[in-house]
């Protein structure tokens, strides 16, 4: 018979890592979340201009803009966390040489910086009016 240890559900509260990690891994209900919004706009624009304008017009509200915000800030830390534990898990070797942390990361926060580029250089920057 063996002996199984009784562990309190408040485990991840006791160790700094332990709830840093518990918080990166909820903030995926955020991302979700998120997700089906977008899912929603796009449902609603199927639907016709009526149907999207008052879909729109459900993201002017004040509770709107603090619900965006928190998930932007939750969004950033999922993604900031998730790059810099990237390293840890996937590990490259050129040759006998491990490649070093940094530039996997960094790889990663270049690829985050060029996407986001484009896409504010397609919204902003092309010159022509929606």
């Amino acid at each position: 018979m063996s002996y199984i240890r009784k562990v309190p559900n408040t485990w991840w509260l006791q160790r700094k890592p332990y709830f840093l990690f518990i918080v990166r891994e909820l903030t995926s209900v955020a991302v979700a979340g998120y997700c089906g919004f977008l899912l929603y706009l796009m449902y609603a624009l199927s639907k016709g201009e009526d149907a999207y304008s008052a879909a729109i017009g459900l993201t002017t509200s004040p509770a709107s803009y603090t619900l965006h915000t928190i998930g932007l800030l939750l969004v950033l830390y999922h993604t900031i966390t998730w790059f810099n534990v990237t390293p840890k898990v996937l590990v490259f070797h050129l040759g006998e040489e491990k490649v070093p942390a940094v530039v996997i990361a960094g790889a990663h926060y270049a690829g985050w910086l060029a996407t986001s580029a484009l896409v504010a250089w397609l919204l902003l920057g092309t010159g022509t009016s929606v």
